[in-house]
C-alpha cells in the first residue's frame, strides 16, 4: 500500500527533527571537548554606579534559595534612580562562566510567574545602543495584584545579544567550537509603571541601552 501525502510529510519531518538532534548532539560533543579560555573578569559590582542618567541606590543580595537555583558564578543585582528621583530601574545580571557544569541562565519567563507575577503581554523590541548598532531584547508586561511592570531581558554571549534562549544556546555551542568560550550572561532590566505604560517602557529602554554597552566592556566580546 502507498503512502499518502500526510503520512509522508510526517515522516519527512520526523527525518528533519532527527538529523537536527544528531547534529546538535554531534556538535555539543566536539564543543565541550574542547578547551575554554575564558578570560577573567572583575566582580560584576564593579559595574558603574552611573549608567546614563542613572544613578546606583541600591545592591540587594539574592536570598540562599534563589542563588542555589539559579548558581551562577557571578551575578549583580542593583536598583537606580534618575538623577531627580523620578523613575526607579532594577538592573539584573548573571553571569556562567562555562555551559559545561550543568548550570546556565533560567528564563525569567519561568521565574516570573513563580513569584507571583503574570505576564500580560509578551514579544521583543528593537533598541538603539550608544555604539550606533540595535540590539534585539524580549519585552515584558507584567502584573502581581495592582502593581505593573516594563520586564526587559536578553542573553549577552561573547559575540552577539541574543533574545531566544534556544538560540542562545545553539550559539554558544558554535562559540565554544570556534572561540572557546562558552559563557554567558542573562541580563535583565525591570521598571514599575506607574501611570504611562509607554513612558516606563522607554525608560527601560533607555537602561538597557546603557547596561549593555557596560556589560559589553565588563564581559570581553569577540
Amino acid at each position: 500500500m502507498r503512502a499518502g501525502p500526510r503520512w509522508s510529510f510526517l515522516a519527512s519531518r520526523r527525518a528533519v527533527i532527527l538529523n537536527l538532534m544528531l547534529v546538535t548532539q554531534g556538535v555539543g560533543y566536539y564543543a565541550f571537548s574542547q578547551k575554554e579560555e575564558t578570560p577573567l573578569l572583575a566582580p560584576l559590582k564593579m559595574l558603574p554606579q552611573q549608567l546614563g542618567n542613572w544613578l546606583a541606590a541600591e545592591d540587594v543580595e539574592l536570598d540562599a534559595e534563589t542563588e542555589r537555583i539559579l548558581h551562577p558564578d557571578d551575578y549583580l543585582l542593583r536598583h537606580y534612580q534618575t538623577r531627580g528621583g523620578e523613575e526607579s530601574a532594577s538592573l539584573f545580571v548573571a553571569y556562567f562562566r562555562s555551559q559545561r557544569t550543568g548550570h546556565a541562565p533560567h528564563t525569567p519567563q519561568n521565574c516570573l510567574p513563580g513569584h507571583g507575577w503574570t505576564p500580560n503581554e509578551r514579544g521583543e523590541i528593537e533598541i538603539a545602543v550608544p555604539d550606533g548598532s540595535t540590539i534585539q531584547v524580549n519585552r515584558f508586561l507584567v502584573a502581581k495584584n495592582e502593581e505593573r511592570s516594563v520586564v526587559l531581558y536578553w542573553y549577552q554571549t561573547p559575540t552577539r545579544v541574543v533574545a531566544d534562549e534556544y538560540r542562545a544556546r545553539l550559539q554558544l555551542l558554535l562559540d565554544s567550537i570556534r572561540y572557546g568560550r562558552s559563557d554567558t550572561a542573562l541580563v535583565r532590566v525591570v521598571v514599575p509603571v506607574l501611570g504611562d505604560e509607554r513612558a516606563a517602557t522607554q525608560a527601560a529602554v533607555t537602561m538597557a541601552a546603557q547596561a549593555h554597552t557596560a556589560i559589553r566592556r565588563h564581559v570581553p566580546m569577540i
